[in-house]
């Protein structure tokens, strides 16, 4: 993805030059396109329409927040699906203006959630089409202002069906796949289909799919009391028990950790422990484990919500309160949204990210439905054998890898593009070491790795905030003005027609 030559200035505006070939769109991710920002800004970016698109025969959206009016007007392509289904997070209010807005085949479906102030967060999508699936895990609610002023995550891939003389045992994909999916328990749908006549639509219909190119991990969190097998199936201790079993290189031996997200949950010295145990598992080319990371959380600050692109009301997308925010064990951590190199100064962030880094380079990467809290994480019990779960999460882990396990550009869209091989575009005796780096890295690649730039739109290392900087929390006053003259609290409309 990244030739060698001479090193480019990547310093300010480095996403210009962050371009993805249609083959390797599944090794990194993509920011969404935001409305305001210049057009460098915007570069290899995405909105609905880029991906959401072709002949679409069953479309499941997976999220929390639906503005079914503006989904139907945002994208035309999704009203004219035959088979949709939402699974959503939405409350009663909500939920009966969806109901009398929707199209009359769609089915609504809000998995339940049997611990108290749990939510139905993830954000994902699953596009059938007669070449195969296309999945996509991201960070937005499908409402207009998450789409168009916030800086915001995507990731997406394409999967072929499977042949029928070859079923093949599953991968680790599949299998969390297919785990996830069934705790959703939605009810079954029959639908029609090419070559394939009636089939049910359940969580065993996703193993169709051929998922061994994979190029990430997923990481769900679903409520829960979660014990013997299904203690490390899950939330943080899932992330842990897959980053055992990587081996990174020595320089993020002890390197720090970022945790950057848009929801502070109630936190205490304890449970950070517990998050950062499980945030720097994983061992070191020399056997050794990488041990403990410092975190830092990326947070913005009372200023950068006045001055973004929305003013204070952006801030109301960014729940964090006084109560959970003034800990002062939590003092330490706070750092700066810093992102000029990608224009997403003013663009304030509703993307989740963690990741553990050094320099420019990139030991792992999540993206991720998950905002720091014990309800998204998972909280242990019981002298760490339960893990006690609220809500319903899913992100993308890119790991580097020792060979390209990644499909060749198999699209379910263009028929263009080199056609699946099923060995993988290299043989396995071929190792091709894959590093991680942000759009800032200047160094130049071998041979022997290839460099996968991710646009991670924060700068690293992040900024401490100094003594004047504040941490937003969105339960206080503030009276000096933003830049639409307002203060705050205020109204702020998130939907269509709100009732």
């Amino acid at each position: 993805m990244e030739s060698g030559g001479p090193p480019r200035n990547c310093e300010e505006e480095a996403i210009r030059d962050f371009g993805v070939s249609e083959d390797e769109l599944a090794l990194t991710f993509r920011l969404l396109r935001v409305k305001e920002l210049p057009a460098w800004a915007n570069t290899s970016c995405v909105s609905i329409n880029d991906v959401i698109k072709g002949d679409i025969l069953v479309a499941i959206l997976s999220n929390y927040m639906v503005d079914m009016d503006w989904l139907l007007s945002a994208c035309p392509t999704i009203a004219k699906v035959p088979n949709v289904m939402v699974i959503h997070g939405e409350g009663d209010g909500t939920l009966e203006h969806m109901k009398r807005r929707k199209p009359a085949n769609w089915i609504l479906h809000k998995p339940r959630l049997p611990i108290s102030f749990g939510t139905h967060h993830s954000k994902a999508m699953f596009l059938v089409y007669p070449r195969g699936v296309r999945i996509i895990v991201h960070t937005a609610n499908l409402i207009y202002v998450d789409w168009n002023n916030k800086s915001q995550g995507l990731w997406m891939q394409d999967f072929p069906w499977k042949e029928e003389k070859k079923p093949g045992k599953g991968c680790g994909f599949e299998n969390d796949l297919v785990d996830y999916l069934s705790m959703l328990k939605w009810p079954e749908f029959t639908v029609k289909l090419p070559n394939l006549g009636s089939i049910s639509i359940n969580a065993s219909f996703f193993k169709k799919f051929d998922y061994s190119h994979a190029a990430v991990r997923l990481i769900a969190s679903v409520p829960g009391y979660h014990t013997g097998a299904n203690l490390r199936k899950w939330g943080h201790m899932k992330l842990q028990s897959v980053l055992q079993e990587c081996t990174f290189d020595n320089e993020f031996k002890r390197s720090p950790l970022v945790y950057q997200f848009s929801s502070l949950g109630s936190l205490d010295e304890k449970w950070m422990t517990e998050l950062a145990i499980s945030m720097s598992s994983g061992y070191a080319e020399d056997k050794t484990p990488l041990g403990l990371g410092v975190p830092q959380i990326i947070w913005p600050t009372v200023e950068d919500v006045r001055c973004s692109l929305e003013g204070y009301a952006a801030g109301n997308a960014i729940p964090g309160p006084l109560k959970n925010i003034e800990k002062g064990f939590l003092k330490k951590y706070w750092a700066k949204w810093k992102a000029s190199h990608s224009g997403r100064c003013r663009a304030m962030p509703h993307i989740k990210t963690f990741t553990r880094y050094n320099g420019q380079k990139l030991a792992w990467f999540l993206l991720t439905s998950s905002n720091l809290s014990k309800a998204a994480w998972g909280a242990l019990q019981k002298n760490n054998s339960q893990l006690m779960i609220r809500s319903y999460e899913l992100g993308v882990l890119f790991l580097p890898s020792s060979r390209r396990r990644y499909g060749s550009g198999f699209s379910c869209t263009s028929n263009g593009g080199p056609s699946m091989d099923n060995s993988g575009s290299l043989a396995d005796s071929e190792e091709l070491r894959t590093t991680l780096v942000t759009l800032k890295w200047q160094g130049t690649s071998d041979s022997a790795s290839e460099v996968i730039p991710l646009p991670v739109p924060y700068e690293l290392p992040p900024k401490p905030y100094t003594s004047e900087d504040v941490p937003w929390s969105w339960d206080r006053r503030y009276s000096k003005k933003d830049v639409y003259g307002q203060v705050w609290p205020r109204t702020v409309q998130l939907y269509t027609s709100q009732d």
